[in-house]
């Protein structure tokens, strides 16, 4: 059911700040182990399936595939809230709205996402506004992507990541093999300079992935600016200033095409909380990361984007995470001690071609961390693309949100 905005004064047993990947995942869960008094806030009426959008701003999938109405996957038996969190009192147990209602609670679970901080790059939030720049980090720029690519025949085309975590790192290094991928099938390959800019000193932080990435970039002759990235962008002139921080030079490059990822963090009322990390001013929640538990705070939990855990960040890390934290929660409220651990596995579907993808996947150790047996997925591989365009999403609508998987 809906509850209205306006409404003063309500309590639920659980409360779940997020309807994303993991706040559903959760609730569908919880609901799975016979609980019945469960609240989602969240304020938006559409629910996305992200990891598309790299595929959508590749030609390789539509838009409309990668969202549905909010109410469709929300879990039956769950309370929605159709609100916003601004605060949270933990002493008090009260979470408030944006529309000013307090909502009190016996178990608190953090996961409104991740914020995209557009204006943190001088420029960047006009660039992707303007004709020659756009970012798959936004449902509504992921068309205009491949419209660029699609018409681009020559020139310079940049592809950026900033510093710092950011929703699947390894979406500013998708985009660019897809395009890379279909210019070579256009046979333009050759007049279209690409530059990659990475503020990390390797393609990924896992050797065995590094290396048949630097394969890809080889093959498709992109020239990579390590340990470095853009620090300003001049959409009307088309120029970008890219900062190498090992030795603290810049160079300003003129761009044809420009696909920009924005700086992220923890949303800005979050870091203002008692529950945020006070050693990461990124904000995020700060919970134990094996077992998703805050550390001050034992009747709050947190997953995915926002949460503390020095993983990367993403939606296979949720499918983890999600089991382990219902499990913990689940003790607490029983008396008992939080002894479910995440291992800190994440994976990343690289996309290295408009047909193939290696499927990166990995841990706390940063050591490969292989799911699927008999099938060496370290390195590009026909099937592998096949489950990223195929099978993911249909585990994820099918699967993963109704709490199956």
């Amino acid at each position: 059911m809906t509850k209205g905005i306006a409404a003063m004064g309500i309590h639920h047993k659980i409360l779940i700040i997020g309807g994303g990947n993991a706040g559903l995942s959760v609730a569908s869960r919880l609901r799975h182990a016979g609980q019945n008094d469960i609240a989602v806030l969240e304020p938006s009426d559409k629910h996305y399936y992200q990891p598309l959008w790299t595929l959508v701003g590749g030609g390789r999938a539509p838009q409309k595939e990668s969202v549905r109405d909010q109410a469709s996957v929300m879990p039956r038996g769950v309370a929605w809230i159709r609100d916003a969190a601004n605060h949270i009192d933990p002493e008090a147990q009260v979470v408030t709205t944006a529309a000013g209602a307090e909502i009190s609670y016996d178990y608190l679970v953090v996961s409104p996402g991740i914020q995209l901080d557009w204006d943190k790059i001088p420029g960047m939030a006009e660039a992707v506004e303007s004709p020659a720049a756009s970012s798959n980090f936004r449902y509504d720029l992921a068309p205009k992507t491949w419209e660029l690519i699609r018409s681009m025949r020559s020139g310079t085309a940049m592809f950026t990541m900033p510093s710092g975590p950011i929703k699947c790192a390894g979406a500013p290094q998708k985009i660019a093999y897809l395009a890379a991928d279909y210019w070579r099938e256009q046979g333009v390959l050759d007049d279209i300079r690409i530059v990659m800019v990475l503020p990390t000193p390797g393609m990924f932080g896992v050797k065995v992935f590094a290396d048949e990435l630097e394969r890809v970039v080889a093959k498709y002759g992109i020239e990579v600016r390590k340990n470095s990235e853009m620090t300003s962008v001049d959409p009307a002139a088309q120029e970008a200033v890219i900062t190498d921080h090992a030795s603290g030079t810049q160079e300003t490059l003129h761009y044809d095409m420009l696909h920009a990822v924005p700086p992220q963090c923890a949303p800005d009322w979050l870091k203002a909380t008692d529950l945020a990390d006070p050693s990461n001013p990124a904000g995020y929640v700060e919970v134990d990361k094996h077992t998703l538990q805050h550390t001050r705070y034992p009747n709050v939990f947190a997953l995915g984007d926002a949460g503390s855990t020095p993983n990367s960040k993403t939606g296979a890390a949720i499918r983890k995470q999600a089991p382990v934290l219902v499990q913990n929660l689940l003790s607490v409220m029983e008396g008992e001690a939080a002894e479910a651990r995440y291992s800190g596995y994440g994976s990343c579907p690289l996309t290295t071609a408009r047909n193939r993808m290696l499927l990166a996947e990995f841990d706390y150790t940063l050591q490969p961390a292989p799911s699927i047996p008999l099938i060496d997925t370290t390195h590009e591989r026909w099937d592998m693309w096949l489950l990223k365009r195929y099978v993911l999403p249909f585990m994820y609508w099918r699967l993963i949100l109704p709490g199956r998987a």
